[in-house]
């Protein structure tokens, strides 16, 4: 059985992503078919977009997709079509550090979701003609109306969740709080400083709160972000700009320093700040993703008086065990992706990647009307 359906196709780097129409051959016995809902836009798939990350073109980017299963493989067990899921990263849940419940450092990670085809070569897409277009893009490439997943990284959701809006939960949102409750983990009463307040940020924010921290220092230049995380549980929203020592502002508003920071910039001079605004001996985690290498300079007084900065990657989470817990939180209120969230038409997709671009909105998110989802042939 082929599949056609509707994709955003990147061709050249820095051009415009175009709609076409694509097909699906049959799925492997280990995968799933998902017909997409919703899936968002992340900065990694603008750097990809750009060229920053290396993968091969025709490809169809998105790696923050949810839907509904429309037909799984003959191994798959415990999903089946109408199951409503969200897709994560891809891993092989055999290495060292799968095993060790850490697949977000998958020592099968580069092939899985930056290689753009499956094991034997072959691709998840082909366009009209036959011709490959690379998918398996965090093990999904979900900026199509179907898209081919894997049982290791599409996690069921409850029916009662709005599925359009749940794509996100899977990168940036997970990469968020996952660093807070699963890296850093905040006792009740702790002080926290995230800077940056995209989806990244602002769910640092909201798992601080999850965790008890007292005080909540959010920091960004966009006055609306700023109010939005207070919204969230920020307790402290500072603009760097306005601020001539943003470190020292921070530690002024904490009482002395925080015991944790978050940076989700990736600049020297934002994770400089980070690291100054701790009090000894706290922990900065770096998370702030910037094409290729990214060299930086940090004072080692810093670390000698007991900081700790740490890399993060995807909250360093086992999307099958962490996303449920978002989910839950989601629903409890304590967790309101809804409030993070634009949705547009695919067709709006130009206008989707623009204000990502530019900061005017927290999370994009791509939703495919009914008439857009192709169809078997």
């Amino acid at each position: 059985m082929t599949v056609s359906a509707t994709a955003a196709v990147l061709r050249a780097h820095r051009e415009p992503l175009r709609l076409e129409s694509v097909r699906v051959p049959e799925i492997r016995s280990d995968e799933v078919l998902v017909r997409i809902h919703g899936v968002g836009i992340c900065h990694t798939d603008l750097t990809a977009a750009d060229g920053g990350v290396p993968f091969p073109l025709p490809a169809v980017l998105g790696h923050e997709g949810s839907g509904v299963i429309e037909a799984v493989g003959a191994a798959v067990t415990g999903l089946a079509p109408g199951d409503p899921v969200v897709l994560g990263f891809d891993s092989c849940r055999g290495c060292r550090n799968c095993a060790d419940g850490r697949p977000a450092y998958c020592e099968n990670s580069a092939a899985l979701n930056y290689g753009g085809v499956r094991a034997d070569g072959s691709t998840t897409l082909t366009d009209v003609h036959g011709d490959a277009v690379h998918g398996n893009w965090f093990g999904q490439s979900s900026m199509a109306s179907y898209a081919v997943a894997s049982a290791r990284n599409a996690v069921r959701l409850p029916r009662d969740v709005p599925v359009e809006l749940a794509g996100p939960l899977g990168c940036g949102l997970q990469t968020g709080a996952g660093t807070v409750l699963n890296v850093l983990r905040p006792a009740p009463g702790s002080a926290i400083a995230v800077f940056g307040l995209g989806a990244v940020g602002m769910s640092a924010v909201m798992a601080a709160r999850v965790a008890g921290c007292e005080t909540v220092v959010a920091v960004d230049p966009l006055p609306a972000r700023r109010e939005l995380a207070l919204e969230l549980g920020a307790t402290v929203a500072l603009s760097p700009v306005a601020t001539d020592d943003v470190a020292r502002a921070v530690r002024r508003e904490s009482g002395g320093g925080v015991d944790f920071a978050v940076e989700s910039v990736g600049t020297e001079q934002v994770v400089r700040q980070a690291l100054s605004s701790l009090r000894p001996p706290g922990t900065c985690a770096t998370l702030g993703l910037r094409p290729g290498r990214n060299p930086m300079t940090i004072d080692q007084g810093h670390l000698l008086h007991g900081r700790t900065l740490t890399g993060v990657i995807e909250g360093d989470a086992d999307p099958l065990v962490f996303l449920p817990m978002l989910v839950d939180l989601w629903r409890q209120g304590r967790f309101p992706v809804e409030k993070l969230v634009r949705t547009f038409p695919i067709d709006r997709i130009d206008d989707a990647m623009s204000a990502t671009r530019s900061g005017e909105v927290v999370k994009a998110v791509l939703t495919f009307a009914d008439n857009d989802t192709g169809g078997r042939t």
